[in-house]
């Protein structure tokens, strides 16, 4: 009696396809590519503004959002406030910002009506295929809470 050695197409496809799959499951567990970590701070950052222009209003103390090197700090101007700054760090060290109009801060209240505000979130060493630099952005027009701008 012969036997044969070796495997079967059959069985080689099934193999090849539990590493494809496999394969698929962890290039999906693993991607947190410059556009998805963008997307996330943009996200932290509008909850944080809005978090502070509603504490704003309740508490009738003006309070102001501005960028820093590794973040962004909320702190007020008035003197004698019991409001403790807030400061957050990026989550991505190569996170660059922008503003319109040169802004340097944003006044988040106490009053319902902002000035209209938009803020640039860019990875500054992040790259898309098309060669263009990833970046969000985030505004408001004064009225309406922030949301991310097209």
């Amino acid at each position: 009696m012969h036997r044969q050695r070796g495997l079967t197409l059959l069985e080689l496809l099934v193999v090849l396809t539990i590493i494809a799959i496999s394969s698929a499951g962890v290039a999906l567990a693993m991607r947190d590519n410059a556009q998805t970590q963008l997307e996330r701070e943009a996200q932290r950052v509008i909850a944080k503004l809005e978090s502070a222009r509603v504490q704003s209003r309740a508490q009738g103390v003006p309070l102001v959002w501005r960028a820093t090197a590794s973040g962004f700090v909320i702190e007020t101007t008035l003197v004698g406030s019991n409001f403790v700054a807030q400061s957050e760090y990026w989550i991505s060290s190569d996170m660059a910002i922008g503003m319109s109009g040169g802004m340097k801060a944003i006044t988040l209240g106490p009053e319902p009506i902002i000035s209209p505000a938009t803020i640039t979130l860019s990875k500054a060493s992040g790259q898309t295929s098309g060669n263009k630099p990833v970046n969000l952005r985030i505004g408001t027009d004064g009225l309406q809470p922030f949301h991310r701008l097209p």
